[in-house]
């Protein structure tokens, strides 16, 4: 009875809810068909194998994020577009723990190949992130350097404040809005690539 409701799309968005439940790391096909109440066997009709149950909830996930991030951007330019891209990364990786563990995922090209959502996916990260930095004036090969410092940033602070790994009695949130105001600093003081060459 619970078997006839299954669908792909239902089988990943469960597998998603329940890596927020007990992490991405412990969702097997076996507990997700206990969710649904049915045989591990029925849920190979949906998906191959764990893996690619993983690689489904890691497309999700990513596709979720980007979403959210471009909505709260969406309008913005320079500092405002910044911590509107700050902010809802970090609530996202806060709010959806197993999801955003996911979107950390090695995606296997076999799997993402012609697949739609990827390619929207990645066509939205490229525009909503590469058009925040542009706001600086950055061009490649700096935006490429300026992306990783974000992300290292965004994710590094969202993983140790996950796990209470800031023991300080200072406010995260203050830390947070001070970290924001140092890279809007640095963006605005890139130093470029052209300077080095001429240096």
């Amino acid at each position: 009875m619970a078997r006839a409701g299954l669908t792909t799309e239902r089988v990943v968005r469960a597998g998603a809810d329940l890596a927020d439940e007990i992490g991405f790391e412990n969702v097997t096909v076996s507990a997700l068909a206990r969710q649904f109440g049915v045989k591990d066997a029925s849920m190979y009709t949906h998906v191959k194998n764990v893996r690619e149950l993983r690689q489904r909830i890691a497309l999700l996930a990513s596709g979720e994020m980007i979403d959210r991030i471009a909505a709260a951007v969406a309008g913005r330019a320079g500092k405002d577009a910044l911590v509107a891209f700050a902010d809802a990364y970090r609530a996202y990786a806060l709010e959806r723990p197993g999801r955003y563990r996911a979107t950390h995922t090695q995606l296997d090209p076999a799997l993402v190949a012609g697949t739609t959502s990827y390619r929207r996916t990645a066509e939205v990260t490229a525009d909503v992130t590469y058009g925040m930095l542009r706001g600086y004036g950055l061009s490649e090969p700096d935006l490429t350097d300026a992306v990783r410092l974000l992300r290292s940033t965004f994710h590094g602070y969202c993983n140790l404040e996950a796990i209470g790994g800031f023991g300080a009695s200072r406010a995260v949130e203050t830390s947070w809005r001070h970290a924001l105001d140092a890279l809007h600093v640095a963006l605005e003081n890139w130093p470029r690539a052209e300077d080095e060459d001429l240096g």
